[in-house]
């Protein structure tokens, strides 16, 4: 089965996509292009899905050992990747470079995958950014990462793919308070819920943040937790009582 990757025109002619579960090797509660391999599934299944990702981007996947922090990497040479000495994946939750042919991935399930790019200095970011590193400043940090090589804010457009819509997104009562905390004019994020429960609007906190730095942003307006045949989601997942979830790919490529 073919891949699907979604697109934003924004981001214009970089070579860049959004996969959704479709085309992958994947079965049973993984079923499609699960690319996780820190999930449950098996190897050989995930390794597969991520070479087909590989062949259709055409070069190796860059990607890192994603901790909702405000931490980003610089790949700033033809040889270079997001590994420590050890060989494992940094820990951290952007990648940028001006580097033509790495192909920069972060991995979602409800988060926020940000796809960066300034067509004028040449130089990409793509960023993992959940609720935990939207309001750490994971977006920003990406701004400033592309900035530290020749990007200016004002020139950088950026794609949020797949992610769960305020619709799905139920929180508790003391969650808006470190937003609010953090700038009082977010609270326009939250609507009132069942009971004590607000519902979070993450894409529109995030536009919103991208949008101050002076970088234009859209997101393509799908919702992970609303439709089971295209994305994973943890929350759908957990609603679901099942033991894992899948995770999506993003990529983004000079």
């Amino acid at each position: 089965m073919t891949l699907e990757a979604l697109t934003s025109d924004l981001l214009g002619p970089v070579h860049h996509g959004f996969f959704t579960r479709k085309g992958g090797a994947s079965s049973g509660i993984f079923e499609g292009l699960n690319c996780g391999l820190g999930s449950s599934d098996q190897t050989e299944a995930v390794e597969m899905n991520r070479a087909r990702v590989a062949e259709a981007m055409g070069g190796p996947l860059h990607g890192v050992n994603q901790v909702h922090s405000a931490d980003a990497v610089v790949i700033d040479g033809p040889l270079c990747n997001a590994t420590d000495p050890d060989g494992a994946p940094r820990r951290a939750d952007a990648l940028v470079t001006n580097v033509p042919g790495q192909v920069l991935t972060v991995l979602t399930a409800d988060c926020q995958p940000a796809l960066f790019y300034d067509p004028e200095a040449g130089v990409i970011g793509a960023a993992h950014a959940g609720w935990k590193g939207a309001l750490a400043g994971i977006l920003e940090t990406t701004i400033e990462a592309m900035q530290g090589l020749g990007a200016e804010a004002h020139n950088i457009r950026v794609a949020i793919g797949p992610t769960i819509s305020q619709r799905f997104y139920e929180v508790g009562p003391e969650f808006p308070e470190p937003f609010i905390d953090d700038a009082p004019e977010a609270s326009r994020f939250f609507i009132n819920g069942e009971g004590d429960r607000y519902m979070f609007d993450l894409p529109g906190y995030s536009l919103w943040r991208i949008r101050k730095t002076g970088a234009d942003a859209e997101w393509t307006g799908h919702c992970t937790y609303a439709d089971p045949s295209r994305f994973y989601s943890y929350r759908r997942a957990t609603h679901a009582g099942q033991a894992d979830y899948g995770r999506l790919i993003a990529a983004i490529q000079l």
